[in-house]
């Protein structure tokens, strides 16, 4: 494969084609018909940001995308998000960038949910660093980024906030829906994509909380281990004084009690969540 700017200037164009890949359905879709020529031009590259907590199955399948792409795809990470928010709360030192984890107030039992700066810390700034040495090592001063969000989302569509990085909606822009993406990918014979979260990520509905827990009982204990760890009382963080229990379901109980089973039709809050980054 030539390098990055050979590709670029082979091609004869001023502005940088990436995928801002989360590996979830729309934007696994999104790569694979770049790739088959279905939407153009031809990316130069893609780009997964790791929070270091995704499932193993995420992970299997990004390996396996990888190979079908005729673009590379660079792994970029702030680092481990979940190790960062535990020794944050342990030290009291520092700031993280911390997921939208629900707290039980201690006066009233009331609840509330925590500020989330997860998806900016370690989606949007690691890629956006990353963007910058493609920039560098391209001489292109443009860059058009691909987000891998469909029709029936068209909600979560949003400027880039700087000059020199446009957000593109293909999905959009071909009127397709995520229903259409899982119906591409059966029709070409491919396996249907999992969703892209972290494993504790607050926003799972209970649907997505007892397939884990039915499936993948490794990440479900780990998501369970890890809520326990961060049960503290009182504390600081990121400057604010957090007075009650952190918890990872919205119900604030703790999740190995939680019978998911009867909140069958409760709604998946990734359709506001993660400027397109997350759950795509």
């Amino acid at each position: 494969m030539p390098p990055l700017a050979a590709c670029c200037h082979r091609r004869d164009r001023f502005v940088l084609h990436i995928i801002s890949l989360g590996a979830g359905v729309q934007s696994s879709t999104m790569a694979l018909m770049a790739a088959a020529g279905e939407i153009t031009p031809m990316p130069d590259c893609a780009i997964f940001a790791d929070t270091m907590r995704e499932e193993k199955v995420t992970y299997d399948w990004l390996d396996w995308l990888e190979k079908q792409l005729p673009f590379p795809v660079f792994r970029v990470s702030k680092g481990d998000i979940g190790a960062d928010f535990l020794k944050v709360l342990k030290t009291q030192k520092g700031r993280c960038g911390q997921p939208p984890f629900f707290v039980k107030n201690n006066a009233d039992d009331s609840t509330g949910v925590l500020w989330r700066q997860c998806t900016k810390e370690y989606k949007l700034q690691p890629i956006r660093a990353r963007v910058r040495e493609l920039m560098r090592e391209s001489g292109e001063k443009r860059v058009s980024q691909w987000i891998g969000i469909s029709l029936d989302e068209a909600h979560r569509m949003k400027p880039s906030g700087v000059k020199f990085v446009e957000n593109i909606f293909p999905l959009i822009d071909k009127r397709i829906r995520r229903s259409d993406c899982l119906e591409w990918m059966r029709v070409h014979g491919f396996q249907e994509p999992p969703k892209s979260a972290c494993y504790f990520c607050p926003y799972h509905n209970d649907r997505f909380w007892l397939e884990m827990k039915n499936n993948r009982p490794v990440e479900f204990e780990r998501a369970v281990e890890f809520e326990r760890a961060v049960k503290l009382e009182q504390v600081k963080l990121n400057g604010a004084k957090i007075f009650g229990k952190i918890f990872l379901h919205r119900s604030a109980q703790p999740l190995d009690t939680v019978q998911f089973d009867k909140h069958e039709g409760q709604a998946d809050l990734f359709g506001n969540e993660c400027e397109g980054m997350c759950g795509v």
